[in-house]
């Protein structure tokens, strides 16, 4: 915890943690969407994708999957290859969660896997460097059970700016998601296989966000999806 961190914790303590709990108390819980979590679309060049996280990838916020990132980013991408995609994701999801999921899935290789995790991080109050520890873990284990080409790390969203958060919580917490958002590119940045893809303002205009305040609708899911397509085609296509 930086110290910024540390001292607003003390001085602000006892608000944070009423309008936290009164956020989990009001804020409608959304499900997440129905559909296919697993299938194949287009022609062209094989392309392998896994989508893991938390309930951003899951969808919640979208009605159906199609709606969704995942299914976005499917239409996105198979214009352009034959793609074989699978979608590992769950409300609450935290890096640590997803490192428990993925150690039972079965081995198998993939090329490109697209990761949405943090926001749990953040709100669970997981120390900065554990956080980076945490995503080390996870792309060694990705790397060593997917063997991808490619591993497209989402940033976090500003969540300085969720509807949902009352001041200071806002604030607290968006400082919060803004250094693990840093920590993330400069870990993107260290690693050969790894790209950062971070969530811009545009990406997540307040309007087109679901009804809870807190979560991306169909909208962001298509600019992240659009986005996260063309880095996926840019990359593979410098690299063959």
């Amino acid at each position: 915890m930086s110290l910024r961190h540390a001292l607003a914790t003390i001085a602000l303590g006892p608000v944070l943690l009423v309008q936290g709990r009164r956020v989990r108390r009001t804020v409608p819980v959304l499900p997440e969407p129905e559909g296919p979590r697993a299938g194949t679309a287009g022609y062209g060049p094989a392309l392998r994708l896994l989508v893991v996280g938390d309930s951003a990838a899951a969808g919640v916020g979208a009605r159906t999957q199609d709606e969704a990132l995942c299914g976005q980013l499917a239409a996105a991408l198979a214009p352009t290859f034959r793609l074989q995609w699978q979608l590992l994701a769950f409300t609450g999801a935290t890096t640590a969660d997803m490192l428990q999921r993925l150690r039972e899935e079965p081995v198998a290789a993939v090329d490109v896997v697209l990761t949405s995790l943090g926001v749990n991080d953040v709100t669970g109050r997981l120390s900065l460097s554990a956080w980076r520890q945490a995503q080390g873990e996870l792309i060694d284990l990705l790397m060593e059970r997917f063997n991808p080409r490619h591993i497209l790390l989402s940033g976090l969203p500003p969540m300085h700016r969720f509807p949902a958060l009352p001041q200071p919580l806002r604030w607290y917490v968006g400082s919060r998601a803004r250094d693990f958002d840093r920590a993330l590119a400069d870990i993107a940045r260290s690693r050969a296989h790894c790209e950062f893809l971070g969530l811009s303002y545009e990406m997540m205009d307040l309007a087109a966000m679901a009804g809870d305040g807190f979560h991306p609708g169909p909208p962001i899911y298509a600019l992240w999806a659009q986005e996260a397509a063309r880095r996926i085609t840019q990359r593979l296509e410098r690299n063959t």
